[in-house]
């Protein structure tokens, strides 16, 4: 099906079902990338101590991870209108699969880390085909709720991905986290081919392949910099040259997309204010909301001597939180607006991580439940309301590559998170002159990052009130 035979049709004639199923089943089948991210965080310890590896340079499977599925994502809305979303999105539903079985029969670290390098090139496929889809089936009065309804089964994954990644690693063998991914990919590919509408555009715009290389090797060389600053595996020398040589890459990419209407990256949706506020400034939030469950696995199993298995209950409120929020978040955006939302929220998001200085081994879990279960909350409400003004007046020849963009964006901002998070930890250690890591080196990485987060909101506080009033299902005077 073309996008104009999409714009002529109803979503109800679209999938033959009510129009919550296809956003429901995109979700269930992003639910992978999901459910694999928290179970690793919370299985970090285990499969260090597996391998022999130190738990901070584990970090190293988790970035790089991120890394390819930021360097393969602008290639993901071009392969979708090249030979249709659907089609895409079974085969890499097909080798996340394959690739979780590789990253199971791991014996060392490399091995894990190239396992998920290809998991990361596949779920790049992943998410922004998904969205893309929805963007495109969805009229803009019910892209809140269909946006919503998207990300509920992605918040199965942080919910149960905890809990069941500390079972798993308490009870079985740590490999059995990746081996779980086989039975989900293969009811989501049934339900894709059964229910999801295939999407191809009439006619596809040349492929930006010099834009791919220089976006590809910019981002590859500041995620792994970052990665190696302050470390011992690359010489300091190495790790400047890699930003140089992002750098050098990013320059040569803005004056390559400059006029070119088929550059990989549109630089001028950015001068959208609504976009550039939920990328840009975004980027702080998603840099301290990345570096959490990395932190809090740390804090928990490391700092206060928790088994997985416990350490997976506590964290499991935070998603709790975020299932409970997306029922939540449509109300509010339409009574207060998205802008206010924002900034109210921003600032309680910051402060769920800010609490975390009082946090000690004597804290009652009941209050330590409440904080890791109301982060979970505002964290979510605010990426959920973030995710859907980024499309506010974004036109639709710009929604593909706006798309990509925005998932890219997310991509490595989480990457560097977690790359940040891991740096922090050494360098407060070692301020500290402790030979291992404790919890009093770890809880005051939060509220660093929770100041980090507020920068955020310098984007949102310069929009206008009646900002997204569409999307909300009503129209400013």
């Amino acid at each position: 099906m073309t996008v104009q035979q999409l714009e002529a049709a109803t979503e109800e004639e679209l999938v033959g079902r009510p129009s919550w199923v296809a956003p429901t089943i995109i979700g269930f089948g992003l639910m992978m990338v999901t459910l694999e991210s928290t179970i690793m965080a919370n299985a970090l310890p285990t499969i260090a101590d597996a391998l022999k590896e130190e738990p901070l340079r584990l970090t190293l499977a988790m970035t790089m991870f991120l890394m390819a599925t930021a360097v393969f994502l602008p290639i993901s809305a071009w392969l979708a209108d090249r030979f249709g979303a659907r089609r895409i999105l079974m085969f890499a539903m097909a080798l996340f699969a394959l690739s979780s079985a590789a990253c199971g029969w791991a014996h060392n670290l490399l091995e894990l880390v190239l396992g998920r390098m290809v998991q990361g090139a596949s779920a790049s496929m992943l998410i922004p085909v998904g969205r893309l889809v929805l963007l495109r089936i969805t009229p803009r009065e019910r892209m809140v709720d269909a946006l919503t309804l998207l990300t509920v089964p992605l918040m199965v994954g942080p919910l149960i991905g905890p809990l069941l990644g500390g079972a798993i690693v308490t009870f079985f063998n740590w490999r059995w986290i990746f081996f779980i991914n086989l039975p989900v990919a293969a009811a989501a590919i049934v339900l894709v081919r059964m229910f999801v509408p295939e999407v191809k555009e009439d006619t596809t715009y040349p492929m930006d392949w010099p834009g791919f290389a220089l976006t590809a090797v910019g981002l590859a060389s500041i995620i792994f910099g970052f990665e190696n600053l302050g470390r011992s595996e690359l010489p300091p020398a190495a790790v400047v040259g890699l930003f140089v040589l992002s750098a050098a890459c990013f320059v040569l990419l803005a004056r390559h997309a400059r006029g070119n209407p088929n550059a990989i990256i549109d630089l001028e949706i950015f001068q959208i204010p609504t976009y550039a506020a939920c990328i840009i400034g975004g980027a702080f939030l998603r840099v301290a909301v990345g570096a959490t469950p990395f932190l809090l696995a740390m804090l928990l199993q490391v700092g206060f001597g928790m088994n997985a298995l416990a350490a997976g209950a506590l964290t499991l409120l935070s998603g709790a939180g975020a299932l409970f929020m997306k029922g939540v978040t449509p109300p509010l955006v339409r009574r207060f607006g998205f802008r206010r939302t924002i900034l109210v929220n921003g600032v309680l998001v910051a402060l769920s991580l800010i609490v975390f200085v009082f946090v000690t081994p004597s804290t009652p879990i009941w209050a330590l439940s409440l904080i890791v279960g109301l982060g979970g909350f505002v964290r979510t409400l605010q990426f959920t309301a973030m995710n859907s003004l980024a499309y506010a007046d974004l036109p639709r020849r710009s929604q593909s590559r706006g798309s990509t963009t925005s998932s890219m964006a997310q991509q490595v901002t989480q990457s560097l998170g977690i790359g940040a998070s891991a740096l922090l930890l050494h360098w407060l250690q070692g301020a500290r002159h402790a030979p291992r890591l404790t919890w009093e080196a770890i809880v005051p990485a939060f509220p660093i990052f929770g100041v980090i987060s507020l920068v955020a909101l310098v984007w949102f506080i310069r929009l206008p009130p009646e900002i997204g009033e569409d999307l909300r299902g009503v129209r400013a005077p």
